[in-house]
């Protein structure tokens, strides 16, 4: 191989922050891995405890079992871990029928969005949920109060179409994984015809997807292509690849981890912007940034728009074991 051959194209990494794992992720995965320490294996998981496969590997090599229902879980006295996503009441309510010993692992802003609703359903309010269908969080707001009391909207034709049965008393709540600019042209149009909706006292989204997508805003227009770590069933993640594109990235793609990387997809580029969304591992990233060093001459300039300092409290059951 001659020298010429051996040079690398110099290419600028364009890494975002805040990115990666957020404090409802965080405390999440933290819940596991106490129990486990607390409990000792296996322990339950009602569901993915995050969308991330990594994790949920990393957390079974470990002794967590996950399931999808509780009826797939032995009688006995081991700990069932419900995930960050949220469920329907009818769970915990199934778990103490069968005298399970179970942990809430729901992320506390989800959890504000599940009190929000049952607020509008005790004042007799008609409940809106801008969300996508299917997804677990969806599912489970939708659960805490009885079939049929919540409307779910998607799209914005959904949002016009819309025929309330009280066009006075409505209240809108959102997924917390959504888009911001999706959201907001949703709720425009809802407003307009319904301006007395009431509103969220605080933004239903969470802080940490929409600091991840602005965050993804501020570079999109000086990279050739992003990248976006994080699961397919993962809302946020491709929420940032969606944002990607519409701020002017012209080629935005997700993927789970570098060898998952289609490098067709990246000719002659000088610069890649990379981030990860809030189920995403940071070694996951450096895995990333790593598989682009031995192709490229690689330099990595960090693009910080938010600081995150949030933390949530572990369940009462595992705080002891925490201190240890």
């Amino acid at each position: 191989m001659s020298e010429r051959d051996a040079i690398k194209p110099k290419l600028t990494v364009l890494l975002c922050a805040p990115r990666g794992f957020c404090a409802g992720v965080d405390r999440a995965i933290q819940i596991v891995e106490l129990a486990l320490e607390k409990y000792g294996p296996p322990v339950y998981v009602r569901h993915e405890i995050v969308h991330n496969k990594f994790v949920v590997e990393g957390l079974r090599a470990k002794g967590a079992v996950f399931v999808e229902e509780l009826d797939e879980i032995p009688a006995g006295d081991r700990p069932v871990i419900f995930s960050a996503h949220g469920v329907p009441k009818s769970v915990p309510a199934d778990a103490t029928a069968r005298q399970m010993f179970f942990l809430d692992a729901t992320c506390p802003l989800v959890s504000k969005v599940h009190k929000e609703a049952m607020i509008h359903h005790k004042r007799g309010r008609e409940i809106i949920l801008i969300g996508h269908a299917g997804h677990p969080e969806v599912i489970g707001t939708m659960g805490q109060l009885p079939e049929g009391t919540v409307k779910l909207i998607e799209t914005e034709d959904d949002a016009r179409n819309f025929q309330p049965d009280n066009p006075d008393n409505l209240a809108w709540i959102t997924q917390t994984t959504l888009s911001v600019d999706d959201t907001s042209s949703i709720v425009a149009i809802l407003r307009e015809r319904f301006p007395d909706i009431v509103a969220p006292h605080k933004d239903d989204i969470c802080y940490a997807t929409t600091n991840r997508q602005e965050a993804v805003k501020a570079v999109a227009e000086r990279a050739d292509a992003m990248i976006v770590v994080g699961a397919p069933n993962s809302s946020n993640s491709q929420r940032l690849r969606e944002v990607a594109e519409r701020a002017g990235c012209p080629h935005s793609i997700l993927v789970q981890r570098a060898a998952d990387i289609d490098w067709s997809r990246f000719p002659d580029i000088s610069t890649l912007a990379v981030t990860a969304g809030a189920s995403a591992p940071e070694v996951l990233v450096e895995e990333i940034i790593e598989a682009f060093a031995t192709r490229y001459e690689v330099t990595v300039e960090t693009v910080r728009t938010a600081e995150e300092t949030i933390s949530f409290n572990l369940p009462r059951e595992l705080r002891n074991t925490a201190a240890e």
